[in-house]
């Protein structure tokens, strides 16, 4: 049995925070870290790292703790960072536009090959040199594109005719800030980004303050 598929979604979902802080560390020029300064740098417990860190592999040695390096491109491995992944975007909104003018994103692999929103008026505009198309073409250029990702910046009321669309032509990861849960099959991957979920976690914390 391969050990990786028994993982929490609990420890997935720190990786990418060890990625950033790792990636800190190499900007700084540090060469190695031990557990109990790096607990004190990103805020989790030295045995937490750890254990996150076992469940992938011995990364560190006693006594000399995590070559920065190594563990920066073990990690990046793990995530599946060490290639690179088309998306297109739906729906070129504040939102959209925001993301699709992040360059981060390229940095780590993900590359925006095309924009598509229903508005007349968005249509034809470029953001960073990729044109805005119309999204009755959506369709068509997928069937002629291998595309990895479809990031969804619709209105809720479009999401999932616009899911829908995506999965029909073989896209199989969804990163969805519609504000609205998707209904997709089994071996669709999605990852919700609901703002106001966050924003509204935030005001349980403020208003339960003793």
């Amino acid at each position: 049995m391969d050990k990786k598929k028994n993982i929490s979604m609990a420890v997935i979902k720190r990786l990418p925070k060890y990625h950033r802080y790792l990636s800190e560390l190499l900007k700084n020029d540090v060469d190695r870290i031990s557990s109990k300064e790096l607990s004190r740098k990103i805020g989790f417990t030295a045995s937490q790292i750890r254990q996150d860190l076992n469940c992938f592999g011995d990364f560190g040695q006693q006594g000399y703790g995590y070559n920065v390096k190594d563990l920066y491109s073990q990690i990046s491995n793990i995530l599946g960072i060490d290639r690179e992944y088309s998306m297109v975007l739906l729906g070129a909104g504040n939102i959209g536009q925001a993301i699709a003018n992040y360059t981060y994103f390229e940095k780590l692999g993900f590359k925006l090959k095309a924009i598509f929103d229903i508005n007349p008026k968005l249509v034809g505009i470029k953001i960073r040199d990729i044109e805005i198309k119309d999204i009755d073409t959506l369709e068509g250029y997928l069937k002629n594109n291998a595309i990895d990702i479809g990031v969804l910046c619709v209105p809720s009321r479009s999401a999932q005719r616009v899911c829908d669309i995506l999965i029909k032509n073989d896209v199989k990861s969804i990163w969805n800030f519609a504000p609205v849960d998707l209904i997709v099959p089994e071996g669709i991957h999605t990852e919700n980004v609901h703002l106001s979920d966050s924003l509204l976690t935030l005001s349980y914390l403020m208003s339960h303050e003793e």
